[in-house]
């Protein structure tokens, strides 16, 4: 398939100094609010890189469970390979990409893991069967086949029955960033971006080219 010709004119919105917000958090929120009422699908959906300690980047979809003042914190398996690249390099990036809006967040920063309780606390409101495969998966490891994932998920749930507790290898990440750059999609590749950069513990916004 020939892709070379494909593409699109961007052509929805608009992003200028005056508009935006003097604090990324802020702009976010809105930005995540725009993309939830127009029923964007997996609104939360975010890719997430790392680095590993050789120097090869990867990435993969996670989802955001929380954000505030302090960063935004994602629910994984310790153990996996984003995990493990964490745990040698605490660097790492997110992005949002609204496809529907013709917009894209960028978020670099340092990730750390939340405390336990925090963990704990998120860990009991999720669906059973997503506790469950919490047990059951041993996230990026190679497995045989299929079979292996049903029978650990059930044997999972006859050791827990209804209350599975979280895995010590299971919980949260905090990123606390440094850089958030907001995206927005206009006519002839003349992109808007506004990047804000915490220096001195505050926050400084700029324009950068597309």
């Amino acid at each position: 398939m020939d892709v070379s010709g494909m593409r699109k004119s961007y052509e929805r919105g608009e992003l200028d100094e005056a508009g935006a917000a003097s604090e990324p958090l802020k702009e976010f929120d809105a930005w995540l609010n725009d993309a939830v009422k127009a029923k964007v699908p997996e609104p939360s959906a975010m890719t997430l890189a790392t680095v590993a300690p050789d120097g090869r980047p990867s990435t993969r979809v996670v989802l955001l469970k929380g954000y505030d003042e302090q960063g935004f914190v994602f629910f994984t398996n310790y153990d996996s390979r984003k995990g493990r690249e964490l745990a040698g390099n605490p660097h790492a990036a997110l992005q949002f990409h609204w496809v529907e809006l013709e917009r894209v967040v960028r978020i670099e920063g340092t990730v750390g893991k939340v405390s336990a309780e925090e963990s704990d606390a998120y860990f009991v409101q999720r669906p059973l069967d997503s506790r469950i495969g919490a047990w059951a998966s041993p996230q990026s490891q190679e497995i045989s086949s299929r079979a292996v994932l049903v029978a650990n998920a059930a044997k999972a749930s006859a050791q827990f029955g209804l209350k599975p507790p979280r895995p010590e290898h299971w919980g949260g990440y905090r990123l606390v960033p440094d850089a958030i750059e907001f995206w927005q999609g206009r006519r002839s590749r003349l992109h808007d971006r506004l990047r804000y950069t915490r220096e001195d513990g505050r926050w400084v916004r700029r324009r950068l080219a597309p």
